[in-house]
């Protein structure tokens, strides 16, 4: 779909022995990005296989040559602004420049009292991203970093060579976060509701995207941030169930997206059941419809041996 980058997002619940595959249909396919999540465990697969988010996409950029990837997304629950930003220069250099480091202010769950102690109450929490932010756009850059905040500490640190420049993604959807991703972001994120999605139909969600569009606008201008110049994307598969089991339903959440002005559309790489549930199938069809790569005759699920 002309406009529209696209991309998938793929849970770090496979061994590399079936996870290469499946990065590498991705590129194969035509997508623009492929992204992960960066957590210690998720939801209802809590006690099942997970691998760490930044060590997969080292594995997955080692293994493909074109297609962008990034995490969806890394937040302060359990990660420190110097150990990741070295991560991410790391990463940025093995990648060839094409890694993305999305950002979040962190969900409440086991990944925020992992390293003991309470999340913070929201407000905190937000205070905490506004420090954790600048503090990466600081270190991934190169610069020399010494820093006594609130939630934060960081004494004389230089990370050598560091990143031409950070391409960060930054996950917001009020107006705090929203001025983050407008100082420091190229991408701004959004996975539709915050609450539980179920309690909302299509029409009102997609309302609710219209307003977050709308909202992230009147930031921009505040700011004085080109709104055209940054990117808008949405991680569909996070609020329309089942989307997966039709080509005909990916592509047309697709097109609505572009419409309502989403540069960029995240769609969940089909699990073989449970939650992201999907028919591989119907998402490759609805994939090589939209990037127009060749139709396959090879439908299976990459991952499936």
């Amino acid at each position: 779909m002309s406009g529209v980058r696209l991309g998938a997002l793929v849970l770090p619940e496979h061994a590399w022995s079936e996870g290469r595959a499946v990065w590498s249909r991705l590129e194969a396919l035509g997508l623009d990005h492929a992204w992960t999540f960066d957590h210690l465990s998720w939801r209802t697969l809590r006690g099942r296989p997970w691998y760490d988010a930044l060590v997969t996409l080292t594995a997955a950029a080692c293994a493909t040559r074109r297609i962008t990837l990034g995490t969806l997304v890394s937040t302060p629950n359990f990660r420190h602004p110097v150990p990741l930003a070295h991560q991410v220069t790391t990463l940025d250099d093995i990648s060839g420049g094409r890694f993305v480091l999305g950002l979040g202010a962190g969900a409440p769950g086991p990944d925020a009292t992992a390293l003991g102690g309470a999340r913070p109450a929201p407000a905190a929490a937000a205070e905490r991203f506004e420090e954790f932010v600048p503090l990466l756009d600081r270190l991934v850059r190169g610069a020399e970093v010494t820093h006594h905040g609130r939630f934060f500490d960081v004494v004389g640190t230089r990370l050598v060579p560091g990143c031409a420049g950070p391409r960060f993604a930054v996950a917001a959807t009020g107006p705090r976060g929203m001025r983050l991703a407008a100082a420091h972001a190229g991408i701004w994120v959004t996975n539709g509701p915050v609450g539980d999605p179920g309690a909302m139909d299509e029409r009102a969600l997609f309302r609710l995207l219209a307003a977050q569009l709308e909202r992230l606008e009147g930031v921009c201008e505040r700011t004085g941030r080109d709104f055209s110049g940054l990117r808008k994307l949405v991680h569909v598969s996070r609020f329309l169930d089942g989307l997966c089991f039709s080509a005909e339903r990916i592509v047309d959440a697709v097109g609505r997206c572009a419409e309502l002005g989403f540069t960029d559309v995240v769609v969940a790489h089909p699990r073989r059941e449970g939650v992201l549930a999907g028919d591989p199938a119907a998402f490759e069809e609805a994939v090589c419809r939209l990037t127009g790569a060749p139709a396959t005759t090879d439908l299976r699920d990459p991952a499936r041996p």
